[in-house]
């Protein structure tokens, strides 16, 4: 009897090294493939400058350059120019669509020209892996001369997916392992007091960072990740004016990605959701930096 024991404690033993063993390879597989992406991204860049390479020409520009190609965010990335340019709308979708065909992990995308001066939209379109599902709107148009950048979000790829299937189906197997050895511990009572939830108000705006959302005159809007937090600087400090600097370096220091003009498409964002509120409005300090203006 005791030897069937000692027979099964090894067997176990053997089983769960077995398991730890190819949990550790499953990992090592999904994150093994980011070489690949690394690559694909790296090819990625340069056919998104070579976009405004042909775009440049097809203005009539062969002397001036294509600024560096900025990631703005996950799988977003903005292609600038040196000089004012004009572009056919159908030429733009064309090249666009061409060139990114030689991207393995472009599917589905949106493009969106934006005007310098305001970050506004001057052009956009989407296209889909499924032609049908293509959004290519004011075909045969030219636009004016003017200072553009472009923006192109990419669908996450299937290479991200991949990885979180390999994680999420070792969260079982992450249960057990933890249930062996700290099933021994003797869980800390739960304390009686709930987190607090602060809550922003200034005019008629109230701001939940928490739950990332305004509300305005019983109206909920939503708000990104970026725009949350840059929101909750200026609310910390109302009719305060915080310098540019300051809010590049709290928001997208730690990212390690080229800045460029996304905080000033950030703020942009914001006032249109504030919008609402005429009394609250993010205004421009020239020459130093922004500042929350609330009048009431």
């Amino acid at each position: 009897m005791r030897n069937s024991r000692k027979i099964f404690s090894g067997k176990g033993k053997y089983s769960f090294g077995l398991m730890l063993f190819l949990f550790a390879v499953a990992i090592c597989t999904a994150f093994g493939m980011t070489g690949n992406d690394d690559f694909n991204i790296a090819r990625r860049e340069v056919l998104l400058r070579r976009i405004g390479h042909e775009l440049l020409l097809q203005s009539g520009d062969s002397t001036s350059r294509v600024l560096p190609v900025e990631k703005i965010a996950e799988n977003e990335y903005r292609i600038s120019f040196e000089k004012n340019l004009t572009f056919q709308t159908d030429y733009l979708v064309n090249t666009t669509r061409r060139l990114l065909a030689q991207d393995p992990l472009a599917r589905d995308y949106i493009v969106n020209v934006l005007n310098c001066s305001n970050t506004s939209i001057t052009y956009g379109f989407a296209i889909s892996k499924n032609k049908r599902n293509d959004i290519v709107p004011c075909k045969g148009r030219v636009q004016p001369t003017a200072c553009y950048m472009i923006d192109v979000k990419f669908e996450p790829t299937h290479m991200n997916g991949a990885k979180s299937v390999y994680l999420l189906s070792g969260l079982p197997f992450l249960a057990f392992v933890g249930f062996l050895f700290f099933r021994s511990v003797k869980p800390q009572r739960a304390s009686n007091k709930s987190l607090s939830v602060q809550i922003f108000t200034f005019g008629s705006v109230s701001f939940c960072p928490q739950e990332r959302q305004l509300t305005i005159n019983k109206e909920t809007i939503d708000l990104t990740g970026t725009e949350t937090r840059l929101l909750l600087i200026f609310a910390l400090s109302p009719n305060q004016v915080i310098e540019r600097s300051r809010l590049q370096k709290e928001i997208w220091e730690d990212e390690g990605v080229i800045v460029g003009r996304s905080l000033d498409m950030f703020i942009s964002k914001l006032r249109k959701k504030l919008e609402l509120d005429p009394n609250s409005n993010i205004v421009v300090i020239r020459g130093k930096g922004y500042k929350l203006e609330v009048s009431a």
